[in-house]
């Protein structure tokens, strides 16, 4: 059994990659997939062997929650979990105000112990009740053997506020006899965690955004129906709705769930209304529909009213298929995050290997005198290392360039599928159904008459479609059942180069393997079950969605309307996401290898007296998360 659970509490790639590793340990998880953007994980497991409940507390056990009851409102528990930590920012930054007006002497208190003392207060108070998060979580994973970003924010803090402590007690005793001047850095220890918790807070804004394609999926399913009751008609709640059941949709309504038209009636005609089916199909024209006619939840009638037999309810609707799909797709991993994902996993030891070298490089090298230098050089390094950018960088352009086809009406469903799509330079096409479609301004009473040409017509910007992916370096053959002549005109009629008639499924097939053989990456698009065997084979499968069923179960992209330039759509959709990946994977590896260094003081070592400080630590570290999903959104942002 495959499902999607919601996650709560990872802030982090090590935090996803730690829940994805605790699923993967567990007897009866077959493979489980954690997205850190999309804050769900994507398990296949065995019922009869273990339970969601005892998934949910393994994860408890390790810090975080799993959603695992669907009347729970995700939204409502995220919207939650916003709002706290809203608060917790705001008032760390209240806390950091203060704490820097009274280091700074903005606050005049007199002798500079009562002012250290005053600070550490307010830096103990900023930790109980701003930066509590961070503690338990870094603890959690600590009796696990596993470390996150927590650990780093945990370790870094408690070090400079220690420190710290000490100094204002007995600072002079130790330092001051020596002749060693020496400060105190509760100021740090508070800035810190108001930086990390501000990141925090714009990336989560910034996340949502990365999301708001399945939200708007899920927002197309309406909460109420109105169910006919003999003479009377009720407005019921969805979950209620059981199949064979009659309901009546009105004008502006939103199909409530799969059915089939009873009866229809509208100003335009007496036995049809007329439905809007452009978030399903792409299909901007209100489709007509009469008595035993389908209809699809989620689509809303425009213009008349009509009364349906529940089918296909709950998970089991087409939109409900979609958004499964689509949460499966955006779950899934690329091959380059599955690398980024084990990095993840060790980046934290290596960061506290890094941070205890500064230390003694400092120290060793300085003697006592540098100690004060080494901590704080050692708490920069903790604290302006990032995994979260590293973790981020794939997962947030997959979320929105996969969202982003769903809005164009194309169906995406694996991150692999979205890597392969830019690589494609050879097309293999069925015709009819693909390219052409039945002509309907013909007698087909008379078809032994019509030229297999007046039959049919090509599809809307077929042509232009098919001129563009070869203009683009992509070699388009079209296989047909036709007669060689009818072939050649379609062909020739589409501005196909490359054609083969009569052609059985094994011939689809074999020029797939042949294609392949020849080190070309190939594309097959099909709608029937004569295209499987070939679809199964390319490097990328695209069904199209008015399709079989068969041809849609084996594809890996499916698209939903009846326009192909849904098709060089996904290519290009495939390039800029794949191009954005490297791009937020190269400034986040950038910055780590650039920003830790300066932060460990090197610039020492060449005459340049100048670090990063664990306060400026904070802030880069945090904008370095909230830049890679920005950068991410530009996706979002671009027209096409």
């Amino acid at each position: 059994m495959k499902k999607t659970f919601p996650i709560v509490g990872m802030a982090c790639s090590a935090c996803s990659a730690n829940v994805e590793k605790k699923l993967n340990t567990l007897s009866g998880v077959a493979s489980a997939s954690v997205s850190l953007p999309g804050r769900s994980a994507l398990i296949d497991f065995d019922p009869s062997r273990i339970s969601p409940e005892q998934m949910k507390a393994e994860i408890n056990g390790i810090g975080y929650d799993m959603i695992i009851d669907d009347e729970q409102s995700v939204e409502e528990i995220e919207k939650k979990e916003y709002a706290l930590l809203k608060r917790s920012t705001i008032l760390s930054w209240i806390f950091s105000i203060l704490c820097m007006a009274v280091s700074m002497r903005w606050i005049e208190l007199g002798a500079k112990s009562v002012a250290n003392q005053v600070t550490m207060l307010i830096a103990l108070a900023n930790m109980i009740y701003c930066g509590r998060q961070f503690y338990v979580s870094a603890w959690k994973q600590l009796r696990h053997g596993m470390a996150n970003m927590d650990t780093l924010v945990s370790l870094s803090t408690l070090i400079a506020f220690l420190f710290s402590a000490f100094n204002t007690f007995w600072g002079d005793a130790v330092w001051t006899s020596r002749g060693i001047e020496w400060h105190t850095y509760f100021d740090a220890s508070v800035m810190i965690i108001t930086f990390v918790l501000t990141g925090r807070l714009l990336e989560e804004k910034a996340k949502d955004g990365t999301a708001s394609s399945i939200r708007q999926m899920m927002g197309m399913s309406p909460k109420t129906a109105h169910i006919v009751d003999g003479e009377r008609v009720e407005e019921v709640p969805i979950s209620t709705i059981e199949v064979g059941d009659i309901l009546e949709v009105r004008p502006g309504e939103k199909v409530p769930v799969d059915g089939e038209v009873l009866s229809a009636e509208s100003f335009m005609k007496a036995d049809a209304a007329y439905v809007d089916e452009s978030m399903i199909t792409g299909e901007p024209t209100p489709m007509e529909k009469k008595k035993g006619n389908k209809v699809l939840a989620g689509t809303i009638p425009n213009q008349g009213k009509f009364r349906m037999k529940a089918r296909q309810i709950g998970e089991n609707t087409a939109l409900a298929h979609i958004i499964r799909m689509v949460q499966e797709a955006q779950g899934s991993k690329a091959p380059v995050q599955r690398i980024v994902d084990k990095a993840a996993m060790v980046f934290v030891p290596i960061v506290a290997g890094i941070a205890l070298t500064t230390f003694l490089a400092w120290w060793i090298i300085g003697g006592s005198e540098m100690l004060p230098q080494a901590i704080m050089s050692s708490v920069a390094v903790l604290v302006i290392a990032c995994p979260c950018a590293m973790g981020l960088a794939t997962p947030t352009a997959l979320m929105v360039g996969i969202g982003k086809a769903a809005e164009k009406q194309i169906l995406i469903k694996d991150a692999s599928a979205l890597e392969g799509l830019r690589r494609v330079d050879a097309l293999v096409t069925d015709k009819t159904g693909t390219l052409t479609i039945p002509n309907t301004n013909v007698d087909f009473t008379k078809a032994d008459d019509l030229e297999l040409e007046m039959r049919e017509t090509l599809k809307p910007n077929a042509r232009k479609v098919m001129e563009e992916l070869q203009r683009n370096g992509v070699e388009v053959y079209m296989m047909s059942g036709d007669k060689e002549e009818a072939a050649r005109y379609w062909a020739e009629k589409a501005g196909i180069k490359h054609w083969q008639s009569k052609v059985l499924p094994q011939d689809k097939e074999n020029l797939v393997k042949k294609l392949r053989s020849e080190g070309k990456r190939v594309a097959m698009v099909g709608d029937g079950i004569n295209d499987t065997q070939a679809l199964a084979l390319a490097d990328v499968s695209i069904a199209i969605g008015k399709g079989t069923d068969v041809a849609m179960d084996v594809a890996q992209v499916t698209l939903m309307g009846d326009d192909l330039q849904t098709l060089p759509d996904a290519i290009e959709l495939s390039r800029r996401t794949v191009r954005m990946i490297w791009q937020n994977l190269f400034w986040a590896f950038i910055y780590n290898l650039v920003c830790i260094p300066l932060a460990a003081g090197l610039l020492y070592a060449f005459g340049i007296h100048w670090q990063i400080t664990p306060s400026w630590a904070s802030a880069l570290m945090a904008f370095s998360s909230v830049s890679v999903v920005l950068n991410s959104l530009r996706l979002k942002w671009t027209r096409k």
